[in-house]
């Protein structure tokens, strides 16, 4: 799934690449991916894109107040063409999912592989009617992301653990994952541990690695094109997607907790005093 970084690239992308075009037209052939129908589609069709903003993992393309947004998921891509095609899509045929076309005939397709179809297209007039971007948290680089910030949103979490809550929405906007395997690693906390149990040095480090590996990895990213970012993110992770890989910081064997849908990877001796963590698949199934 695109992450804050990966999201941040591509706003810049399309940012360099779209505004000052107008939008000839769009198209969508998976009509589950469209979840608005006010103002319709075809209301985007000769309007001059003036800005790209990221709301979370959201992108938003602005076209003279009518905004175009969407949510990669977990499976989406974009895929950017100096010169689309002109065959028209047919509905359910493929991974694509929608394609916007430029004035100049350049433009990007949405993609989504796999069986499960999550992508999500909105076309509205203020981003805050996505009831996913109302609600979002506070974004962790945003200017006035302070260490205050971060210190309320944990209070309030109570014994949430802090895993859970750098992957919720709800409270920080962005971070998914990858990350927050990344961060937590940096870090050097347990996925698992209270958000009300960190002491002052653990803060520091929590707030510190938040901030650090977003924006080294927002920098990696920077000037690539959106079909080399995939590869970039997977080369700059050090224990997500790495079980049995060697931790490159103490030479521990990177473990895995698995879910129902998804799993976790730490390293035990920087992030849990060398104990191993339970499996919450296998805990299930021995109660």
């Amino acid at each position: 799934m695109p992450e804050l970084p990966e999201v941040e690239s591509l706003r810049s992308f399309l940012t360099e690449k779209t505004v000052g075009h107008a939008i000839a037209g769009v198209e969508v052939s998976a009509f589950s991916a469209l979840k608005t129908f006010d103002p319709p589609v075809d209301a985007l069709a000769g309007l001059e894109i003036s800005d790209v903003q990221r709301h979370g993992k959201f992108l938003d393309l602005d076209a003279q107040g009518v905004h175009l947004v969407f949510h990669l998921a977990r499976a989406g891509w974009l895929r950017w063409s100096d010169d689309l095609p002109t065959t028209p899509l047919k509905p359910g045929r493929g991974p694509t999912a929608a394609r916007v076309r430029l004035d100049d005939g350049s433009g990007f397709t949405l993609t989504e592989a796999g069986t499960q179809r999550k992508l999500a297209i909105h076309v509205v007039t203020d981003p805050a009617q996505v009831p996913q971007i109302a609600s979002l948290g506070p974004d962790p680089l945003a200017d006035d992301f302070s260490p205050q910030v971060l210190r309320q949103l944990l209070a309030a979490a109570g014994r949430a653990q802090l895993k859970g809550i750098l992957r919720d929405q709800r409270q920080l906007a962005g971070v998914g994952n990858a990350y927050s395997d990344e961060i937590l690693h940096a870090a050097r906390l347990s996925p698992f541990k209270p958000a009300s149990s960190l002491d002052e040095e653990e803060f520091d480090r929590l707030y510190e690695a938040l901030q650090g590996e977003l924006r080294q990895a927002v920098e990696r990213s920077r000037g690539l094109a959106a079909k080399d970012l995939k590869g970039e993110k997977k080369s700059g992770l050090r224990v997500h997607g790495r079980t049995g890989q060697k931790c490159a910081v103490c030479g521990d064997t990177i473990a895995e907790v698995s879910f129902a849908d998804s799993s976790l990877q730490y390293c035990p001796t920087c992030q849990t005093g060398g104990k191993p963590l339970a499996d919450r698949r296998l805990s299930r199934l021995l109660k």
